[in-house]
């Protein structure tokens, strides 16, 4: 969040980013026809709108389910090549259990894997799968379903074969793991990145070319019994997430889980660009959350047709290394 605001020059405060998320959370109800749901960090699930509404509250109002952001961020996996692992999973279950009695639905847990000449290596692969299934079957325990989101990041210059191939690994030992542990499959949801080239790799891929590799690789690791698949935008520009999403649901090929997003960055960054935090540009910013929301039901249905403009509609939002 904090870079988000230091980009549109707005001070990262704890009352900025309320109103920030209150321009969200009170946009046209029209928009609760395409986003379903909303990961809130733990600040986010205990504020409130200017006349006191809890926003959880406002958001389960509109027919919109509350999730909840619960890892503490990655920290290095010791001796690899910059690898790293995700933390949290001490006093998980008793914050599990506090969230859904305070009105959450379901939980994310972001694990990060990096490719390059050597990696990810096969202990960076194990750890992380192994961290995702623990967070997973804890959650379930306490009533929560857990987003599973093994993320490679897009940093590099390797190309699409690349990309797909390791997607694929990770993925398989991803629901190996799941098993392992338990996991009720039917009780939970895949947040991956689409299989894209790097983003420093000369030749770059068309939407249909990305679709038929992500799309692949999916079959060939998801087993059919997980409902969903909400992909990440990971730095691609808003339009470029909504076209590859579009494209992905008009892939000849089976597809027998529901695909769609779960962007944070190609959800919003025409919508800071509209704000600017300035109150008397509010209405203009919640216009392009509404639109956007539009464009990317429309693409998890394949009826995207294009042309969707936006303050940062094709700019790019890749950052290197990307944490939060």
């Amino acid at each position: 969040m904090g870079k988000r605001l230091e980009n549109i020059g707005v001070e990262n405060t704890e009352e900025y980013r309320r109103l920030y998320r209150q321009l969200l959370f009170t946009a046209d109800e029209s928009v609760a026809s395409n986003l379903s749901g909303v990961i809130l960090f733990h600040e986010t699930l205990y504020q409130k709108t200017d006349d006191g509404t809890l926003f959880a509250d406002v958001l389960k109002k509109r027919g919109i389910l509350r999730g909840i952001k619960v890892d503490k961020g990655v920290v290095p996996l010791m001796n690899t090549d910059g690898e790293c692992t995700t933390q949290g999973l001490d006093g998980l279950s008793e914050r599990c259990a506090q969230y859904k009695k305070d009105g959450c639905d379901f939980a994310k847990w972001r694990c990060v894997l990096k490719i390059g000449p050597n990696t990810p290596t096969p202990l960076a692969i194990l750890e992380n799968a192994n961290v995702l299934a623990r967070y997973a079957s804890i959650c379930q325990m306490n009533g929560l379903v857990p987003i599973v989101e093994p993320e490679i990041l897009p940093d590099g210059d390797h190309d699409l074969k690349r990309s797909q191939h390791v997607t694929e690994k990770v993925l398989a030992a991803c629901y190996k793991a799941l098993s392992d542990h338990n996991v009720y499959l039917e009780g939970t949801l895949l947040k991956p990145n689409m299989c894209t080239p790097g983003m420093s790799c000369a030749k770059r891929s068309t939407p249909q070319e990305i679709a038929m590799a992500t799309v692949t690789a999916l079959s060939r690791t998801v087993p059919p019994a997980v409902p969903g698949v909400t992909f990440l935008s990971g730095g691609q520009s808003e339009e470029e997430a909504t076209q590859n999403l579009n494209a992905i649901n008009q892939a000849p090929i089976r597809r027998p889980w529901g695909l769609t997003f779960s962007y944070g960055r190609a959800l919003q960054a025409s919508v800071l660009a509209a704000w600017k935090g300035q109150p008397a540009k509010v209405k203009a910013g919640q216009d392009e959350l509404v639109s956007r929301a539009k464009a990317n039901g429309q693409a998890a249905m394949g009826q995207y047709t294009g042309g969707l403009a936006g303050g940062a509609g094709q700019q790019s939002l890749f950052i290197a290394n990307h944490q939060y």
